[in-house]
C-alpha cells in the first residue's frame, strides 16, 4: 500500500497541532491573462469566483505598474475580514488551532511591491498565524518578492508559493489561453527554489486535446522539478466561460469519474517519498458540467475508497 503524504499531516508534525489555510481573495487583485498585459479573457476555464468563497467583485483592479493604489485600505479591511469570519468555523469544524493565511483568488504576486508587503506583513499580525501560501503565476513574481519571502522565511515564519502549472505541454497551455509556456514554469520553479522558497503546483486533468499520454508527463515533468507539494482535480465547466461555450458547442467532453480516477492514481504513484498532496479534486458552486463535480464530498468519497482499493491510501 502507498500512503499519500498530506499537507495537513505534514503541517501536524511541524507544528504539533492541527493547522489549517485561510483562503483569502483580495478586491482589486486580477490577472495578466485578464487585464490584457498578457491577454484578456483568462484561461478558457476561468471563473475566478468559483475557487475562493472569499471571492469579491470588483469593478477597480491594479497591477505591478500602479502608481498609487487607492484600494489598500479596502484590501486590508477585506484581508481582515475575511480572517475573522473563516477561522472561527476552520476551529469548530476541523479543530484547527494554528493558520496559514491562503492567498487565492486571481494572482496574489500581481501589484505593486509595497502593497504585496503590506498586505503580508499584516496577514502575519493575525493571531495564530504561522505563515503564508500565496498563489500566483510563474510569469507574475519578480526576484523582489521572492527575496522578501525568503526573508520571511528566514526569520521562521512557513512560506510557501503555489504556481498554476496545469500542463507540461506547451500546445495545451496555448490552447487554453495560459499566457505562457512550460519552460517559463522551469525557469521560476528553480529561482524559487533557488532562493529558499518551497513549491506547491497545480495540475488539471482533463485539459483540451490532452489524453493520459499527456496529463501523465505532466506529472513527471512538474516532479522532476523538485516540486515539494500537489494539487490535482479534474477540470470541470463553470458557466460564464470560453469552455462553457466549447462544451454547449460539442467540441469538448470532460472526464468522467472513471477517467480521472485512473489519471489520478497513476500520477499519485509517480509522487517520490516526502512530497505532500494538499488536493485531489475539487468543487465549485457554478457548475455546468461534469455532474460527478458537483458535489465535492461526494467526490472525495468516490475517490478515496477506489485509491484504496488500488493500493492508495489518501
Amino acid at each position: 500500500m502507498k500512503r499519500i503524504f498530506k499537507f495537513g499531516s505534514y503541517l501536524k508534525e511541524k507544528f504539533g497541532v492541527k493547522v489549517k489555510k485561510v483562503p483569502i481573495s483580495i478586491p482589486g487583485f486580477t490577472c495578466p491573462n485578464i487585464d490584457g498585459k498578457v491577454s484578456r479573457g483568462g484561461c478558457i476555464f476561468c471563473e475566478n469566483e468559483s475557487f475562493s468563497p472569499n471571492f469579491q467583485k470588483n469593478r477597480i483592479t491594479i497591477n505591478p505598474d500602479t502608481k498609487s493604489n487607492p484600494l489598500l485600505i479596502r484590501q486590508l479591511e477585506a484581508l481582515e475580514s475575511q480572517f475573522y469570519k473563516t477561522t472561527p468555523i476552520l476551529k469548530r469544524v476541523y479543530g484547527a488551532e494554528k493558520f496559514l493565511v491562503y492567498f487565492q483568488s486571481f494572482t496574489n504576486t500581481y501589484a505593486p511591491f509595497e502593497t504585496l508587503k503590506k498586505l503580508y506583513l499584516r496577514a502575519l499580525e493575525f493571531p495564530n498565524v504561522v505563515g503564508l501560501s500565496i498563489g500566483t503565476r510563474t510569469d507574475s513574481i519578480t526576484p523582489q518578492t521572492l527575496q522578501f519571502l525568503a526573508e520571511l522565511k528566514e526569520k521562521g515564519w512557513e512560506i510557501w508559493v503555489e504556481y498554476g502549472i496545469q500542463s507540461s505541454n506547451n500546445e495545451t497551455l496555448e490552447r487554453i489561453n495560459r499566457g505562457h509556456t512550460f519552460e517559463n514554469v522551469v525557469e521560476w520553479v528553480e529561482k524559487t527554489h533557488q532562493i529558499g522558497l518551497p513549491v506547491c503546483g497545480h495540475l488539471i486533468f482533463g485539459l483540451p486535446g490532452e489524453g493520459k499520454k499527456e496529463m501523465i508527463q505532466s506529472v513527471k515533468d512538474s516532479v522532476a522539478l523538485g516540486i515539494e507539494s500537489f494539487k490535482f482535480h479534474p477540470l470541470y465547466i463553470t458557466r460564464h466561460t470560453l469552455l462553457a461555450l466549447e462544451y454547449l458547442k460539442g467540441n469538448y467532453r470532460p472526464l468522467d469519474r472513471w477517467e480521472y480516477l485512473e489519471v489520478l492514481e497513476e500520477g499519485l504513484k509517480l509522487l517520490p517519498e516526502g512530497v505532500s498532496v494538499q488536493r485531489i479534486t475539487a468543487g465549485t458552486e457554478n457548475l455546468l458540467a461534469p455532474e460527478w463535480c458537483r458535489n465535492k464530498g461526494e467526490q472525495m468519497g468516490f475517490l478515496v475508497r477506489q485509491l484504496r482499493k488500488r493500493g492508495i491510501i489518501f
